[in-house]
């Protein structure tokens, strides 16, 4: 982080992490490509698959980084900011095989999941309990599945809606079993965190720069798309427009009641099956 001093006012330098995923590139795009200019802030962004920003947040190394929410409960240095979060509003991650399983059947496998540190890893465990697992990077796992490498793939971002492509079918849908469990309330899976020590003014003033960079995403719809493109990893543009208006939606823009609700219903949860340890949340202010 550097301050930069002008005759007007001080511009603070911060450090960004995302993935390199449509989605967030779509969140992105007004700020990176400077059509949404900040009187507060420049960006350098740093590009890292979401394992490793959950990661790298546990010992903070970006003033803002993308990360699960499950990894909120190991990365206490961060607040959770109420712009740019990723929610499925009746759908999530899935779990794959080559044929129908039934529960039972699906704990005695190994299963592949994105990361431990993933949200999808603590849904499947809330889900069905605790199982067996290997770490795999998520755009290798619909194709380990087919190969047999694996039997079972829990499944994220766009490969959830082309695992049919790989011959894959779907066995559990965690999405549907979370809205159906909490009787609607959105599925929190990605959120953007910032260093707490920056303290709450700069926090809330980041946020609402990230969140002018969403709605400009939003009514630039093509030109954003375009910029998304670049991390497509080969998929059609159609996949991904679907891809990134399920999960940059009303709740990313901001994430309201609702949102803050499932994040803090995840953890009670969570805590509840001793899946993560007590912590304290803290999310930016209104």
């Amino acid at each position: 982080m550097v301050f930069i001093t002008t005759v007007q006012q001080t511009v603070m330098e911060i450090s960004v992490g995302h993935t390199p995923d449509s989605d967030d590139a779509f969140m992105f795009y007004g700020m990176f490509t400077d059509k949404v200019p900040s009187p507060d802030f420049t960006v350098n962004h740093v590009i890292e698959d979401i394992e490793k920003l959950n990661r790298k947040a546990i010992d903070p190394q970006l003033d803002v980084t993308a990360v699960s929410v499950h990894a909120c409960a190991y990365i206490p240095g961060y607040t959770i900011l109420r712009s740019g979060g990723s929610f499925g509003i009746g759908y999530g991650p899935i779990v794959t095989a080559k044929q129908q399983m039934s529960i039972d059947e699906i704990k005695k496998c190994k299963i592949a999941i994105p990361g431990k540190m993933t949200s999808a890893f603590l849904l499947l465990q809330l889900m069905i309990g605790k199982f067996d697992y290997v770490e795999m990077n998520f755009s290798d796992i619909p194709k380990a599945v087919k190969s047999g490498e694996v039997d079972v793939g829990l499944v994220i971002h766009e490969t959830q809606l082309s695992y049919e492509q790989e011959g894959n079918v779907k066995i559990l849908d965690v999405g549907e079993w979370w809205d159906k469990t909490t009787n609607g309330l959105p599925v929190p899976l990605g959120i953007n965190v910032m260093r707490t020590d920056l303290g709450m003014d700069i926090i809330c003033k980041f946020d609402k720069h990230l969140q002018t960079s969403i709605e400009f995403g939003l009514e630039h719809m093509d030109d954003a798309l375009d910029y998304a493109m670049q991390y497509s990893r080969g998929k059609p543009r159609d996949l991904i427009e679907k891809f990134v208006k399920m999960y940059v939606n009303e709740v990313t823009v901001n994430m309201g009641d609702s949102g803050e609700e499932s994040i803090r219903k995840l953890f009670e949860m969570a805590k509840n099956k001793n899946l993560v340890p007590d912590f304290e949340i803290s999310i930016a202010t209104k």
